[in-house]
């Protein structure tokens, strides 16, 4: 399919950005099927407030837990709920199989 550059407006700050016949096709690969809501500058906003977005972004917040299973010390993404086992990597890795 040959793609051609289009131009979106931004649902936030309502600037035209282009979706590039580029960007459309790596869309496509990856199996998206909607198309960019959000310019980059936007997107990259957004990321950063939702303390995502890989190299450069903030640090997620860490929570100290006991793995039910092995009784290792180790630190969750997540703050665990009274009630709820809570694994360390390895035994959680290991109870996925």
């Amino acid at each position: 399919m040959a793609y051609v550059d289009k131009s979106l407006q931004c649902v936030d700050c309502g600037i035209n950005f282009t979706f590039s016949a580029q960007d459309q096709e790596f869309f496509a690969q990856k199996g998206y099927v909607n198309e960019p809501k959000r310019c980059p500058t936007c997107r990259e906003a957004r990321k950063a407030e939702r303390g995502g977005g890989g190299f450069g972004g903030a640090q997620r917040q860490m929570f100290p837990v006991t793995c039910a299973q092995c009784g290792q010390s180790t630190q969750v993404p997540f703050e665990p709920r009274t009630g709820k086992p809570v694994y360390c990597s390895d035994c959680y890795r290991n109870a996925k199989r």
